[in-house]
């Protein structure tokens, strides 16, 4: 089923899920089709001020839409979103 909501995901807990909602993505189909860097994006700019892990969101949202733990991905797979997310490190 690919419209699960996002409590449901892997690597999505109550309080990623509720952060997600704030920025209008509500299930899987809907993060999917934004991705998980411009999510990710959405997230920091919703957040100003705040440091947003990203092991916590970058990561866990690219590994909620392929189903796979976060910590599975490759340190170029990390590097690769990173550097996607316009981070430096």
């Amino acid at each position: 089923m690919q419209n699960k909501p996002l409590h449901t995901l892997k690597n999505i807990g109550e309080t990623v899920a509720s952060r997600l909602h704030e920025i209008g993505i509500t299930n899987l189909v809907e993060l999917k089709h934004l991705g998980s860097v411009e999510a990710y994006k959405r997230l920091v700019e919703q957040s100003p001020g705040r440091r947003l892990p990203v092991c916590y969101y970058l990561y866990s949202l690219e590994g909620a839409i392929q189903d796979k733990h976060w910590n599975e991905f490759s340190e170029q797979e990390k590097l690769t979103m990173r550097l996607a997310a316009g981070l430096t490190k």
